[in-house]
């Protein structure tokens, strides 16, 4: 098996329950602020099951980020494709949002400009920490 199969799988797996602790606290968090929630027995099936496979994929999906024989664009693509498709759907199956083009258009930017954030702000931290590093070291490379 490849080993980016196996680590997406890995990564899954390992951070996968934290998605039904999510849905869990924040059941709980509506309930604590008197939210009139009428959950069935499917309701609450099926939001366990939708975050753990949101987070299972989430935390897969960094791995793209690690084949090095992609360019960044092509990994960027395909992390964030993953991940909006599993949020986008997830969210639709349990009515979290409407399905309505203005709110899926809405939610799509949002989750655009949010991804592209975190993602641009670590790339850089990332590289500059890299950079200094390298610095050090040649540095010391060139002390011997």
């Amino acid at each position: 098996m490849n080993c980016y199969v196996k680590e997406f799988l890995k990564r899954g797996l390992m951070f996968g329950g934290f998605g039904p602790i999510v849905a869990g606290i924040v059941y709980l968090i509506l309930e604590i602020s008197s939210v009139d929630l009428k959950l069935t027995g499917l309701n609450v099936f099926s939001a366990i099951l939708t975050t753990y496979v949101i987070a299972f994929i989430q935390a897969g999906s960094g791995v793209f980020n690690q084949i090095e024989t992609w360019p960044k664009v092509k990994s960027l693509f395909f992390q964030m494709t993953s991940i909006y498709v599993v949020y986008m759907g997830g969210y639709l199956i349990n009515n979290w949002i409407p399905f309505k083009v203005e709110v899926i258009i809405i939610f799509t930017c949002v989750f655009v400009a949010t991804y592209l954030s975190i993602w641009l702000t670590v790339y850089f931290v990332t590289k500059n920490i890299s950079k200094k590093l390298n610095e050090k070291l040649n540095k010391e490379l060139e002390k011997e």
